[in-house]
Parts: C-alpha cells; sequence; structure tokens
C-alpha cells in the first residue's frame, strides 16, 4: 500500500541519483542532498507511526533505501580519496548481510526491528559522510585558513570508525535475533 510514508521513502531513493552527479564537484550541495535525504528517514519513520501507518512494504523498503544511500555516498567517498575502499567494503557487506536477514525474516512473517545499534550506526555514517564532505567545501577551508584547531577530516574519520565498529556490533546482534526468531 502507498502513503505518505512510503512516497517519503521513494524521494529518499530518488535523492541519491542527483547527489552521486553532483557531490565530488560540488562537495557543499552534495553534503546538502544527504542532509535532506537522510532526514526523509527520520520524517517517514515518524510519519507511519505517528499516523498508524506502518507497512510491511515501509519496513522492508525503508531500509533498502537507506543502504542504497549509505552505499552510494560511501561509493562517493572512495573516489573521493576521502575514505579506504575495504572501510566501504566493510560496512557495504554488513548492510547487505543484515538486509538479507531481514528479507528472509519477512517471508516468514517475523519482522526483525532497527535495533539501537544499528540506529546509532546510522547516525555515525550520515555525521561521517556530511563531515567528509564539508570537509572539501569552502567552510573547511576556511577554517582552515583562520587557523581552528579542528581537522574536520579527522572528525570525519572517526565518526566513520564509530560507524564501522557498531555495524559489526548491531549486525553480529541481528544475526542472533535472526536464529532465535527462526
Amino acid at each position: 500500500m502507498i502513503n505518505l510514508p512510503t512516497v517519503i521513502t521513494f524521494s529518499r531513493i530518488l535523492i541519491i541519483l542527483p547527489f552521486i552527479l553532483v557531490a565530488s564537484s560540488n562537495p557543499f550541495l552534495g553534503a546538502i542532498l544527504f542532509a535532506v535525504a537522510s532526514l526523509t528517514d527520520l520524517l517517514d519513520g515518524y510519519i507511519a507511526r505517528r499516523s498508524k501507518q506502518v507497512t510491511k512494504l515501509g519496513i522492508l523498503l525503508d531500509p533498502i533505501a537507506d543502504k542504497l544511500l549509505v552505499i552510494s555516498a560511501l561509493i562517493v567517498l572512495v573516489d573521493m580519496e576521502l575514505i579506504a575502499a575495504w572501510i566501504a567494503i566493510i560496512i557495504i557487506a554488513r548492510e547487505f548481510i543484515v538486509t538479507g536477514l531481514r528479507v528472509v525474516a519477512l517471508t516468514k512473517d517475523i519482522v526483525i526491528p532497527a535495533e539501537m545499534g544499528g540506529k546509532l550506526k546510522v547516525t555515525a555514517q550520515i555525521t561521517s559522510v556530511i563531515v567528509l564532505l564539508i570537509d572539501k567545501t569552502f567552510i573547511g577551508r576556511y577554517l582552515n585558513n583562520l587557523g581552528v584547531p579542528l581537522d574536520l577530516h579527522a572528525v570525519g574519520i572517526m565518526f566513520i570508525w564509530i560507524a564501522v565498529i557498531l555495524g559489526v556490533i548491531s549486525g553480529i546482534q541481528y544475526f542472533i535475533l535472526f536464529w532465535k526468531r527462526i
């Protein structure tokens, strides 16, 4: 069933293409597009729960849209040489494994809801992407020229490491929860 939360989720998927096309050449616009797409994740879930419009399609589509957005951003960051490819591979592999588990569970009418570790991981990923992109903009250059002792690249890398660690931990939690429920 198509409802407002599902339309918002689809909009997140649609934002991915413009994000990919502009992020490398215009990191500021890329950061804005990524931030807007990330905010739709909060918005669709909030509306779905508040209006009691939670559907199986939404439960399945929302994490897929999240994964597509994050995977796209990771590939862009690797292409821009802002993160190492192996870090992106670890995160992407975890996303595929967890999404696969959730799909298999849904085929058995088992819903595996998002865990707090997964939500914190997504927050760290979003923060990392935005900070790493902002570092490549006039804002990052301006802070460096002012001699501000804040290395945005280091902050972004710290958040990507937090995301990797939380991703591995929450991935193990999903796997355990999956086996307990199946």
